[in-house]
């Protein structure tokens, strides 16, 4: 515990202003999301999320330039900061791509619990901001771990490879709810409040306080980044060991997921393609870290297999019909919003 708390002080020296200043970035973002733009609840378009989408990558691409030109980070040399910017705009598209999976659960728990569309931003807006802590500890843990132990990359490659032939293998996410071992949990030691109480976590009832459905929720939403997280912070981690590229990239693609959700939530099936795409893009990173001892595949050709591998499989979505189920479920998705 010691010497974890020691590496990850020794990170933040590395160069504590950059690290100061994008910390300081989340919360001024978090703060005019929630406190200027969504002051007020209200249903979130399409239009405004398309915008919002945009935005954060906007912000990605200007700090993947800005750590090109030197203008952010500690990094001095020319290659040292093409290098490291590369490995930011690669990590930033795998965490993405891989939070697309992400999207249809949050649609999945909105669904299950009938949340109304008027108070789902609320709930992602919390959600994110868990997960942005949770995957905080995880990316350290897991660079600490490469920096002490570096056999645990074959480990994280294993993993990846693993993940990536499951998914290959499904065709769709598979969520239970009614067999969700976190919500039974929740279920047996929680007491729940029933029916809908606006934007409320919690509630006073008779003397007693609940949670909310909303919270419940919640709950589940952290669950699902944690689980996720598993497979994206390992593959993040394949492509660089430098904690704020990784930090950064990770953080950068969940500030935006928000967005993704409502731009989306009504259009997932049709890339059903896609998940072949994110397979095939576990399973490179993965083989990358277990043959690293063999031969070291340069970031800049890891950025334009990740890079092609999406292209291939969002148009391939496009250009292909989705089955006949998935087909007729986006039709009747369309009818609800109408």
């Amino acid at each position: 515990m010691t010497a974890s708390i020691l590496f990850l002080s020794n990170v933040m020296m590395n160069q504590p202003m950059w690290w100061a200043a994008f910390l300081g970035f989340i919360l001024v973002m978090l703060a005019i999301d929630l406190g200027v733009f969504h002051k007020h609840e209200h249903v979130v378009s399409t239009r405004e999320a398309m915008i919002w989408v945009c935005v954060w990558v906007a912000l990605a691409l200007a700090f993947y330039a800005g750590i090109r030109m030197g203008w952010i980070g500690a990094y001095t040399d020319a290659i040292v900061r093409k290098q490291a910017s590369i490995d930011f705009l690669t990590g930033y598209l795998v965490e993405l791509s891989l939070s697309v999976d992400n999207v249809f659960v949050f649609a999945l728990l909105f669904k299950y619990f009938k949340v109304p569309p008027i108070y789902r931003h609320r709930v992602l807006f919390w959600g994110i901001l868990g997960a942005l802590i949770m995957r905080a500890i995880m990316i350290f843990a897991g660079v600490a771990l490469l920096h002490r132990f570096h056999w645990i990359i074959y480990i994280f490659g294993a993993i990846l490879i693993y993940s990536g032939i499951k998914m290959w293998k499904s065709s769709e996410v598979e969520v239970d709810m009614d067999q969700n071992p976190v919500l039974k949990l929740v279920r047996r030691i929680l007491p729940v409040s029933r029916g809908e109480h606006g934007q409320r976590f919690f509630i006073v009832e008779n003397g007693k306080r609940l949670a909310t459905p909303l919270f419940v929720v919640l709950l589940l939403m952290e669950w699902t980044d944690l689980v996720f997280a598993v497979d994206s912070i390992p593959a993040v981690l394949g492509i660089t060991s430098d904690a704020f590229i990784v930090f950064t990239s990770n953080i950068m693609a969940i500030l935006g997921l928000r967005s993704l959700y409502f731009a989306l939530a009504g259009v997932m099936n049709r890339f059903h393609l896609l998940h072949y795409g994110l397979s095939a893009i576990l399973i490179f990173i993965g083989t990358k870290m277990v043959g690293a001892k063999f031969y070291k595949i340069d970031s800049t050709v890891s950025l334009y297999v990740v890079a092609g591998i999406l292209v291939v499989s969002v148009v391939a979505s496009l250009m292909v019909p989705p089955p006949p189920a998935k087909a007729e479920e986006e039709v009747k998705e369309g009818e609800k919003k109408d």
